[in-house]
């Protein structure tokens, strides 16, 4: 991606531009076209409204005008043309240069630093041009390279959107310090519980840690079995070896890759304290049918959401499903921090009290250790930066699904013509796409070919856990499971894929399977 800082009398040319034929104008025109990021620096806002008032000035020359009024329409022409573009915050290191000639040179030059090595700085003060990178002219800027670049993941793109929101949050830690259980781990807490619908959320380290604090709050143990679906992240097998415990391992429904309930009574044996149903991809476990049976056993269930954060079942959402709900805030997630990152939610107070207790070393009070436990804590800038994030993730719902019909729409006569097979939502759920996954025949070469036409995949996941040489269960087979994971095969998936990159992707997939 191509990342352009403009200088302030650029940023004025930009917001005054009256011709189409200005060379800014034609920058800016290609910038649009070809995806580039415009940035904009913080430093000089009072220098470009400054000069957008003195052209106003003069351009009125002698008339008699209200400079108030005019101050106002040239904040008004700033805030509009910034208002598509990006502002770059400067910090404390682009002030180091006061005793250059040109410190606020010096200033953009750290900045673009920041944003990468191939960042330029476009203006139009001779000394600048003079010093070399990374000033350019509108010229040479135009001139700038652009390639095709896919992210499996868009994480700058959202960024952008919410930049200032996330800038805001991470200085306020900073500035009270309070780094471990600061006020925004309660503030996350509350608003997660509320987004889910349920009284208790608990924030801690990761996905994995809220598998394993819930299973100890439940008081899993050595001898207990836990059923399980074999084809998910190796967290969900682990954390059961870990304690002790033995994951009963249940096929996939080959539609949903979700556990196959039809197969869940008979794994129930006297040993059986809990389910542990993974909701894949986005799409929730019917986890009604799997209380049900849980009901009948007097078992616990444990929906493993690490995917689904934001998902519905029947009107209800992941997380608030079950017993306990355990969900990954890792970047990629649908709703991800920037590190690791998970939470817990249920309703039952007593579980809630005891999986607080569990990830501050199992103390009800200071120095006072009542249960064992870990070191399970949330940092409080994660919490910051997802207070932030989730300001716009219902948004982002509703832009993922709108990406997901798009490929579908794409595909479909592919899969009429027996090529692949498009992911199938269940009519009671409303998926969060953490994943768009089909399914194809000869996988390695279709893989190949979209990855040298720079479109990245991933496979989620290449080997059912019970053949993982940490998890090995010799024994067991499971037929579906054993076929999907040589066809699975995940394309691009985020909120703010654009519908030009996905015909693209969609049209180079289908020739791939063509051919």
């Amino acid at each position: 991606m191509t990342d352009l800082i403009l200088d302030a009398g650029i940023t004025v040319a930009a917001c005054e531009r009256k011709s189409a034929d200005e060379p800014i104008t034609a920058l800016l025109d290609k910038a649009d076209k070809e995806g580039w990021r415009i940035w904009l620096y913080t430093a000089q806002l009072a220098e470009v409204l400054q000069k957008l008032t003195l052209n106003a000035d003069s351009n009125i020359g002698f008339q008699h005008v209200d400079m108030n009024i005019v101050q106002f329409n040239e904040r008004q022409q700033l805030s509009k043309f910034a208002s598509k573009h990006h502002w770059l915050s400067a910090l404390g290191e682009d002030s180091e240069g006061l005793n250059f000639d040109d410190p606020t040179g010096h200033g953009l030059t750290r900045a673009a630093a920041r944003l990468g090595k191939d960042v330029k700085v476009v203006t139009d003060i001779p000394s600048r041009l003079d010093s070399g990178n990374p000033f350019v002219d509108v010229c040479t800027a135009m001139k700038q390279k652009s390639s095709l670049h896919v992210d499996f993941v868009d994480l700058k793109g959202q960024q952008d959107r919410i930049r200032s929101r996330i800038e805001h949050n991470v200085h306020k830690v900073m500035s009270h310090g309070k780094y471990i259980m600061g006020p925004e781990i309660r503030e996350l807490e509350a608003q997660l519980a509320d987004f889910v619908g349920v009284e208790h959320c608990i924030c801690l380290s990761s996905g994995t840690d809220s598998l394993l604090v819930a299973m100890m709050a439940l008081n899993l143990s050595e001898g207990d079995e836990v059923i399980t679906t074999p084809f998910t992240f190796a967290a969900t097998g682990e954390v059961i070896k870990m304690l002790g415990a033995k994951a009963v391992y249940v096929d996939i429904d080959s539609t949903t890759y979700n556990i196959n309930i039809d197969s869940i009574e008979e794994a129930v044996t006297d040993k059986t304290s809990a389910i542990m149903p993974v909701s894949l991809y986005g799409q929730c476990a019917d986890i009604d049918q799997i209380n049900a049976i849980a009901d009948c056993h007097g078992l616990s269930v444990i929906e493993d959401a690490a995917q689904s954060f934001g998902a519905s079942l029947r009107g209800r959402k992941s997380c608030g499903l079950s017993t306990i709900g355990c969900t990954s805030f890792f970047p990629t997630k649908p709703l991800g921090g920037y590190g690791d990152g998970g939470a817990c939610f249920t309703s039952d107070k007593q579980l809630a009290d005891s999986i607080r207790q569990l990830i501050d070393h199992g103390q009800d009070k200071k120095y006072n250790h009542k249960q064992l436990g870990i070191n399970g804590r949330m940092d409080t800038l994660q919490a910051a930066i997802l207070l932030a994030k989730l300001h716009s993730f219902e948004d982002e719902i509703v832009r993922r699904n709108e990406v997901a019909n798009n490929y579908s729409n794409m595909l479909f006569k592919a899969e009429e013509k027996g090529f692949l097979r498009l992911p199938k939502i269940m009519e009671h759920n409303e998926s969060v796409w953490a994943q768009y996954t089909i399914r194809v025949d000869n996988r390695h070469k279709i893989q190949e070919i979209l990855n040298k036409s720079g479109i990245p995949t991933a496979i989620h996941y290449p080997t059912p856990l019970y053949r993982q040489p940490a998890l090995l269960q010799e024994e067991v087979v499971c037929v579906n499971t054993e076929k999907v994971v040589t066809e699975v095969l995940s394309l691009p998936m985020h909120p703010y894929l654009n519908i030009e990159t996905q015909e693209w992707i969609s049209k180079t997939l289908i020739q791939a399977l063509e051919s």
